[in-house]
């Protein structure tokens, strides 16, 4: 079923797409209604801005409250019960569209409508405007133009048939529950419950933000509200310290800190919230500022300036320990893996070094076997040298040489050369011990002219 008209408002036009049932309800101020709604923009693709059935959650209004896109009231108001209609509404009323679409989408998700809680200076504050964080809807603001609304009517509600929420209120009743929301608070913050303090507190901060979102910036009637909005913040973060969350302290405390650089309360719980996250030079700069804000609060400050001092001298000392016995740990790895892996290569070479620097400690019976090689080798080149080689090797031990054999021009070679000794020269010295020049150089430089005459003897294969 179709059927359009036009409403007596200048720039609106409806088509009905599904008739509604029983009569027309009656709309008074504070009518609850709820209703789903889809916004397209004007052109070909009838493009789908917002969609409150794929957000998952139907909108709620009340009536003459003051929402910020009154058209919506008219069109409502036009509606039955279970009816579904599209309106088009021309640019003159779809200007304020964007804004009031950002607090939807906040609200879809989880978030709060208004944006108390995002922390930029004041200077930012005054040009947030430009960005509303999302980018259809900034070009939108850019260039306002005419748009659809398909609207479907749900239910509807009189004032004395719900429970009315802060945000159903306007804007005198808002400014009178603040205190009561205030006193609740404070109330539960005594009884330890500080989850539940918080709540209180925030739903107070949005009541007057939303009253103040009216008020013309920096004004007296704006500066009030400031000043009652600040002071349920700090209720808000003293909670937040006792929960612990010393960031978002940090984060609120900061915000009313840039607007209002002499709120002094601001400063100490700024400064309690750095030394919990152990940021010594914040916490003394705020401490001190304190003290430049309130002298009266000179032995408060002395005491935390202790307190800060003391923690963190302990803490000091637990990072101490805690990497000695990290590297501790380390070194306690790297040895085991050493020892696990006997065959790699740096124990190879570290071996090796050793046998550089210590021949003398070299396995003796590795070099009795290399020595025997040898012997074997010039016996076989000359027969008749059997029987002085057999001798010779058998007093060859190099832990325990025979000093009767030795002069001490040898034992002068093995001390001072051990890098230019071979066991090749080694047999040779000892076998012919009597026949030993004084030099040691003219000795070795002999037992290669032998070793070269020996070898000259011998045929491959034999």
């Amino acid at each position: 079923m179709e059927d359009s008209m036009i409403l007596d408002v200048e720039g609106i036009k409806k088509t009905i797409l599904y008739g509604g049932t029983g009569a027309k309800p009656k709309f008074v101020t504070g009518t609850k209604v709820t209703f789903h709604f889809r916004t397209q923009l004007c052109n070909d693709e009838r493009t789908v801005i917002d969609d409150s059935k794929k957000a998952g959650m139907p909108m709620e209004m009340v009536i003459g409250n003051m929402f910020k896109l009154d058209v919506w009231e008219t069109l409502l108001m036009s509606m039955h019960i279970g009816e579904v209609a599209e309106f088009w509404c021309d640019v003159i009323h779809t200007g304020l569209y964007p804004i009031v679409a950002k607090s939807l989408r906040r609200i879809a998700v989880g978030k709060d409508p208004v944006d108390w809680h995002i922390h930029t200076c004041g200077m930012a504050n005054m040009f947030a405007y430009h960005s509303l964080g999302y980018d259809d809807l900034d070009e939108l603001q850019k260039e306002p133009q005419p748009l659809y609304f398909v609207m479907e009517l749900l239910k509807v509600q009189q004032p004395s048939e719900y429970d009315r929420e802060s945000w159903a209120l306007n804007d005198e009743e808002r400014l009178k529950a603040v205190p009561v929301l205030h006193g609740q608070g404070n109330k539960l913050f005594k009884q330890g419950r500080y989850e539940d303090a918080t709540l209180k507190y925030k739903e107070a901060i949005i009541c007057i933000k939303n009253v103040q979102s009216k008020e013309k910036a920096w004004e007296a009637p704006w500066l009030k509200l400031e000043k009652m909005a600040n002071t349920l913040t700090l209720n808000y973060c003293q909670c937040l310290l006792r929960m612990e969350e010393y960031y978002e302290v940090i984060e609120h405390t900061s915000d009313i800190i840039n607007q209002h650089p002499g709120t002094m309360k601001a400063f100490y719980m700024r400064g309690k919230a750095h030394m919990e996250v152990w940021d010594e030079t914040e916490a003394r700069n705020d401490f001190m500022r304190v003290l430049d804000l309130d002298p009266g609060m000179k032995k408060t400050i002395k005491k935390e300036l202790a307190v800060l001092k003391m923690r963190m001298e302990v803490k000091n000392e637990e990072d101490r320990l805690k990497y000695k016995g990290m590297f501790a740990k380390m070194a306690s790895e790297q040895d085991s893996l050493e020892l696990e892996n006997p065959d790699q290569e740096i124990p190879e070479q570290t071996c090796q070094v050793q046998d550089m620097e210590n021949p003398e400690e070299a396995p003796a019976e590795e070099r009795a076997n290399s020595m025997q090689k040898t012997a074997e080798m010039t016996l076989a080149s000359d027969p008749e040298q059997t029987t002085t080689a057999q001798s010779s090797s058998d007093n060859v031990i190099p832990e325990q040489p025979t000093t009767q054999d030795l002069t001490a021009e040898q034992t002068t070679i093995e001390e001072t050369a051990p890098e230019q000794f071979d066991t090749n020269h080694t047999f040779v010295v000892q076998s012919d011990s009597k026949e030993a020049s004084p030099s040691p150089e003219p000795m070795c430089l002999e037992q290669e002219a032998q070793d070269t005459e020996s070898s000259d003897h011998m045929t491959p294969g034999n």
